[in-house]
């Protein structure tokens, strides 16, 4: 069980540390104008895949390195 919440800490830490440095780039230039709603799905669908793999790769250097 505390595998589990030790998992879900690392993948929110990593979510929102994607989403701080997704806000630094400047997506104006290649989206099309009044797509809002579809930009901003794009927005999550990167961060969340980030968050992923930055998540990933932390768990299995911990569980490695244990």
């Amino acid at each position: 069980m505390t595998k589990f919440f030790i998992k879900a800490l690392i993948y929110l830490f990593c979510f929102i540390l994607s989403l701080f440095g997704l806000s630094a780039l400047d997506y104006n230039r290649f989206l099309k104008q009044n797509r809002v709603a579809q930009a901003q799905t794009l927005y999550f669908v990167i961060a969340f895949s980030l968050a992923y793999l930055m998540g990933t790769l932390i768990i299995n250097l911990i569980y490695t390195l244990q």
